[in-house]
């Protein structure tokens, strides 16, 4: 069970204000607020240690080693992966960009990658540069009516000419977590490797990467509770081992001539050239503990009762459109009816509410929902039902009159 009251006090900025009014922070898809121990652990970093990764020969290097690559046991712990087979980047953009990269050399013309509509750009767009580059073809799995996607289409589809299958866990607009293991199963059955965008789903509930059995998946740091510019790539180790990275440079290399003759390093250290965000690192070890103590089973309970809570009493709202009441996240996707999304943003800014407004970087999604920008409100665990009260209260008075209102 949950003590929110006592989680709210570990997030400091919750206690700011906005607008004059108390902070209802609903964005929680985009980043989310960073505990106390976190911060500890950031600053601990550049004051108590300070030195490089894997650069020295000196006590301070050492403990810098130790607490870097006890991150990355951490990390293969939380997901249930080898640790040789967890790469630390810059964000899931950069985890998702080094994977299409990576396994493209083993694609072909005429090749076929599979997504869907559904997918955030940093899912469809490198691999939509690897079909530009390689002459392969793109092929879109159906969504159904709900904007599901549909296991169906993705059975007419697939046969030995797909060899990629690059798809969200859960789905960035609608919250719909899509049935990774099945996907998987039928994947391999006809060659082909998955690739698991995570950003939406390691936040918010347990995920064992072996148990789904993905070839690759990525997720960032900073949506759930760790600090910003650091990422992960997992990758089935045999995969890691055969790709190249896109990024050459210092740390990720054994040795080099004067020929170019090269020799990299083996996987995960071929992929982190350069000096790795540090501090991020070991925060994010700090935030994945503090996630573990409250428990992922728990949180994604809890995010899921406030959800439903939500949607009960917004489904009453006549001046408010949803796109997604049925989602398996705490994700919900709206609209003011006669207001577009940013006016409707700004009025609820204006109460000390923040939402997200455009397309969520699902560019492709809007022909589905026959809408070219929604409202996003996301819940997490330090978020409450009085919270969602005042939300929904606001929601209530979100007319054309008072979201325009607040430009005169």
């Amino acid at each position: 069970m949950i003590d929110v009251q006592k989680i709210r006090e570990d997030f400091p900025i919750l206690k700011r204000k906005m607008q004059g009014h108390d902070l209802i922070y609903f964005d929680n898809a985009a980043t989310t607020f960073k505990p106390q121990c976190v911060i500890d652990a950031v600053v601990r970093y550049y004051t108590e240690l300070g030195a490089n990764a894997h650069r020295g020969d000196y006590e301070l290097s050492f403990q810098v080693d130790s607490e870097y690559e006890g991150c990355r046991k951490a990390v293969a712990q939380f997901i249930g992966a080898n640790e040789k087979e967890i790469v630390f980047t810059s964000g899931a953009s950069a985890s998702l960009n080094q994977i299409a990269y990576g396994y493209s050399r083993f694609l072909k013309q005429g090749d076929v990658i599979l997504s869907c509509e559904a997918e955030h750009a940093s899912s469809i767009l490198p691999w939509m540069r690897v079909a530009e580059e390689k002459g392969c073809i793109i092929k879109y799995i159906e969504l159904d009516e709900e904007g599901r996607l549909s296991i169906e289409s993705l059975k007419d589809l697939l046969d030995e000419k797909v060899k990629v299958v690059a798809l969200a866990h859960v789905t960035n607009v609608l919250g719909y977590e899509a049935p990774m293991k099945e996907i998987c199963a039928l994947a391999h059955q006809t060659g082909a490797v998955v690739v698991m965008d995570m950003a939406q789903s390691a936040p918010h509930m347990k995920v064992d990467v072996k148990d789904i059995d993905c070839d690759f998946a990525a997720f960032s740091a900073h949506k759930m509770c760790g600090p910003t510019g650091l990422g992960v790539m997992y990758g089935k180790y045999e995969l890691l081992s055969k790709m190249d990275p896109y990024m050459l440079g210092g740390g990720s290399n054994a040795r080099f001539d004067m020929c170019g003759n090269l020799l990299l390093k083996e996987a995960p250290y071929k992929y982190e050239t350069g000096t790795p965000p540090i501090e991020a690192v070991i925060g994010f070890h700090a935030a994945l503990n503090y996630l573990s103590q409250i428990g992922m089973d728990e949180i994604q309970a809890y995010e899921k009762e406030l959800h439903d809570y939500a949607i009960e009493k917004l489904s009453k709202l006549e001046n408010i459109l949803l796109y997604n009441p049925h989602a398996d996240a705490s994700i919900i996707t709206f609209n003011v009816k006669d207001v577009f999304a940013q006016d409707a943003a700004t009025f609820f800014n204006a109460q000390g509410v923040a939402v997200r407004a455009g397309h969520h970087c699902a560019k492709l999604l809007t022909k589905k929902l026959e809408t070219s920008a929604t409202l996003r409100a996301s819940c997490t665990f330090y978020n409450t039902k009085e919270e969602v009260d005042r939300f929904v209260e606001v929601c209530s008075q979100a007319t054309i009159e008072n979201c325009l209102g607040v430009f005169f």
